[in-house]
């Protein structure tokens, strides 16, 4: 059963919040974070503190870490952020084109996601994790939540709806991208210690949804501490890390599509060609196609689109092979275009679905791709086939929106 417990959050001050919040750090480049350097609260100068430091320092070196450091600290010593004197939930909401969704902030087990009963569907790779652990050590905070998602359980929802209802939110603003964030802190200990004990008894796994080297990177931080012999009672901070826990029939999972560099030498028409050995092809025209269901795929080429429609037969009924994504990677992919690791191969790019379909006629119309697949959304219900599976999902399989913001709550070590 998941075990989760509250902790003393470090949170901005009320005013302070819709300044300081900011998308979570993997999702800007370098460049796009250094547009808000000259904006004092914002918490790029924790998360992406390489925007306070010359343009020829490694961002992965160790002074980007201590800056990262020295930024919070001074946050901490000018009162921007201040500490909660007894350990909460946080319960944070978001509101996006109408569409709303509640999770719980909470602090989640390490040995839950060393065990498996925090479920995960992504590889991770090696420097990325290397870079939050450094970012971890120093600042001694973990700075990021991790978005996990977890099968509906009434009474906890309960609870949290009603104290919504019941308590006035501690912060409630719209971001920059239209986004509502909506914030409340529960710090009554009864109703603290009855979701502790709904989890403990009633959740057999949470999933991550959004985060996998942020759980990756706090899990092998804990584990360096017990080695190191800092664990003494189990409870130890360095034990846990923050997350937030959303029901499944509240996320929203967007498309994540596929732009190509090249045809592998074929023409137009000879790919076209080779297509219909696992698909139905039919020409839409200048009208961008998004796909309605699944396995049917939008195809840009040459300022066209086109509908492809999976053939039975083209593709397995297990949890990995029914997949989209791996319809599109095994027979589009790897077995005409001979990219077989996206991953690592450049000949292909990744587009998630909030940029639009707009996005992937740019990339083609502009000469730096030559054709674009627009993929229906992965199911949570699929996520959670996966992980239960024990297999892995093909990379930028999922692009979850909303996303939960950086600064409002972080978790100290």
């Amino acid at each position: 059963m998941a075990k989760i417990i509250p902790f003393k959050g470090l949170r901005p001050q009320t005013d302070i919040a819709p300044l300081l919040a900011t998308l979570p750090y993997d999702v800007v480049n370098v460049e796009e974070a250094r547009q808000y350097k000259k904006e004092p609260y914002h918490f790029y100068h924790v998360t992406r503190s390489e925007i306070d430091l010359p343009e020829s320092v490694d961002v992965h070196s160790m002074q980007v870490y201590e800056k990262a450091k020295e930024n919070l600290d001074e946050f901490i010593n000018q009162k921007i952020m201040f500490q909660d004197k007894e350990p909460c939930y946080y319960i944070y909401e978001l509101v996006m084109n109408g569409r709303s969704q509640t999770g719980l902030v909470c602090a989640s087990a390490c040995d839950d996601y060393f065990n498996g009963v925090i479920k995960r569907h992504e590889f991770t790779r090696p420097e990325k994790e290397l870079d939050r652990i450094n970012h971890i050590k120093t600042t001694h905070a973990q700075t990021g939540i991790v978005f996990l998602a977890y099968n509906d359980q009434a009474d906890v929802q309960q609870i949290i709806e009603d104290w919504k209802t019941s308590n006035k939110a501690t912060y409630d603003f719209v971001s920059e991208d239209g986004i509502r964030h909506i914030f409340w802190v529960m710090d009554d200990y009864a109703k603290v210690a009855r979701i502790t004990h709904l989890f403990d008894t009633e959740v057999p796994a949470t999933y991550i949804a959004d985060g996998h080297h942020r759980a990756a990177s706090a899990g092998k931080v804990c584990s360096e501490m017990r080695e190191a012999g800092m664990s003494i009672t189990g409870d130890e901070s360095f034990n846990y890390f923050i997350t937030a826990i959303f029901p499944a029939s509240q996320t929203k999972i967007l498309d994540y599509n596929r732009v190509v560099k090249d045809l592998n030498g074929l023409s137009s028409e000879s790919f076209l060609t080779a297509l219909q050995a696992d698909f139905t092809i039919e020409k839409i025209g200048a009208e961008a196609y998004r796909p309605t269901q699944l396995h049917e795929f939008g195809l840009y080429l040459d300022k066209n689109w086109y509908k492809l429609t999976a053939k039975e037969g083209s593709y397995s009924n297990d949890p990995m092979g029914i997949l989209d994504v791996s319809i599109l990677q095994d027979n589009v992919l790897s077995k005409i275009l001979d990219i077989h690791d996206p991953r690592t191969d450049k000949r292909v790019d990744f587009v998630g679905g909030i940029r639009g379909l707009e996005a992937l006629e740019k990339r083609v119309n502009s000469g730096d791709m030559v054709a674009a697949f627009s993929c229906y959304p992965v199911s949570i219900q699929q996520l959670f086939d996966i992980a239960d599976s024990g297999n892995v999902m093909p990379p930028k399989s999922t692009w979850f929106e909303p996303k939960t913001r950086d600064g409002l709550v972080v978790y100290m070590i």
